[in-house]
């Protein structure tokens, strides 16, 4: 079911991320991203460029990395907006002219805290387990409305069915599809829908490790892209940033992408399967899971005890419904895993 609730939160309590909890030393189970650096060929294509920086972005730059996302997508290159990073894409809804928003929770946070910043009006909703959107009471006034899928950090992966419910006259559905592409199929993503009424957000910096570059899109409706940016400073993203856009988009870093998807589903079954060996001891992981992390529902303390034994998890009490019984734990190596699971052994 679905619970209505006015902004009633602090808007800097939005603000906490997973970074902040992967300090420096620790083993990161907080951030989602998949591998330690990105892929030595994209390190060196991106290499290849760094004699280019002297030049501005040019305007073909631009164009010819929107053609090549479109062609992945199978849209027309002026349904893309480049984006320095997904992020970059909340930060720029109150272009819309956003008069009620609905945010659904738990979900990232940061669309909420640029809304509220604005002055906008917002109403959560939020999701009890097992978080699927099940009942909708979205207030008909509601125009705007966003959520992840799959979702940050319950990993549940929503059907087009549902969310397609969401959508009416006057009203713009914003999802946040930040992980879709390490979704086997991505049989609901709204990428290639072409409606004048979705607008997607995608990220290539959590498969192929680029969390410093910032790299993202937007994809939708070209009237409502052009609103979307209407604000935006001249060069709002750099030659690295398109090109590390490009190389992730064309046809061979998507078969590799494929690897990259079946590996993280079987390293996200391996950590699944040895969380549920800990039932006895207060552990339960939330399935089905979906994205490259699992949300589960831990004992009180556990989190700082991890951290005493150098362990990073993504504390969950800073998402709208959720407390801190929830801990996020991001999808690594098997032999990564068996280190958390040892340490939740050793406090329980």
């Amino acid at each position: 079911m679905i619970a209505p609730r006015s902004q009633d939160v602090s808007v800097e309590s939005l603000r906490h991320h997973g970074d902040i909890d992967a300090a420096p030393g620790l083993i990161d189970f907080a951030v989602n991203v998949h591998g330690a650096e990105p892929p030595v060929w994209l390190q060196q294509r991106l290499a290849g460029r760094i004699g280019d920086l002297a030049r501005y972005p040019s305007a073909d730059e631009n164009s010819s990395t929107r053609s090549v996302l479109a062609e992945r997508h199978r849209r027309s290159p002026d349904e893309v907006l480049l984006l320095a990073g997904a992020a970059e894409g909340f930060s720029l809804l109150p272009n819309l002219d956003i008069k009620h928003a609905v945010v659904i929770h738990p979900s990232f946070t940061e669309p909420e805290f640029i809304l509220r910043r604005a002055g906008i009006r917002v109403t959560q909703l939020i999701l009890r387990e097992p978080f699927t959107l099940g009942a909708r009471s979205v207030p008909d006034d509601a125009d705007l409305v966003v959520l992840g899928n799959p979702t940050n950090p319950t990993s549940v992966l929503h059907t087009r069915e549902d969310i397609d419910l969401l959508r009416r006259p006057g009203r713009i559905v914003v999802v946040d599809e930040a992980f879709m592409d390490v979704v086997q199929g991505e049989h609901h993503s709204f990428s290639t829908e072409l409606a004048p009424d979705v607008v997607v957000l995608r990220s290539i910096t959590k498969t192929w490790a680029l969390a410093g570059l910032r790299c993202g899109y937007a994809l939708g409706d070209p009237e409502v892209l052009t609103q979307l940016g209407r604000t935006r400073p001249h060069w709002p993203v750099g030659s690295l940033q398109m090109e590390a856009l490009r190389a992730c988009s064309e046809p061979a870093a998507q078969g590799e992408s494929l690897r990259i998807t079946q590996e993280i589903s079987a390293h996200r079954d391996y950590l699944v399967d040895q969380l549920r060996g800990l039932v006895d001891g207060g552990i339960r992981v939330l399935t089905p899971a979906s994205a490259p992390f699992v949300l589960v529902q831990v004992p009180s303390g556990l989190c700082a005890f991890l951290r005493t034994r150098g362990i990073a998890v993504r504390r969950c009490d800073t998402f709208p419904g959720l407390s801190d019984e929830y801990v996020r734990v991001a999808v690594r190596a098997p032999e990564q895993v068996d280190m958390v699971v040892n340490a939740m052994k050793e406090m329980l």
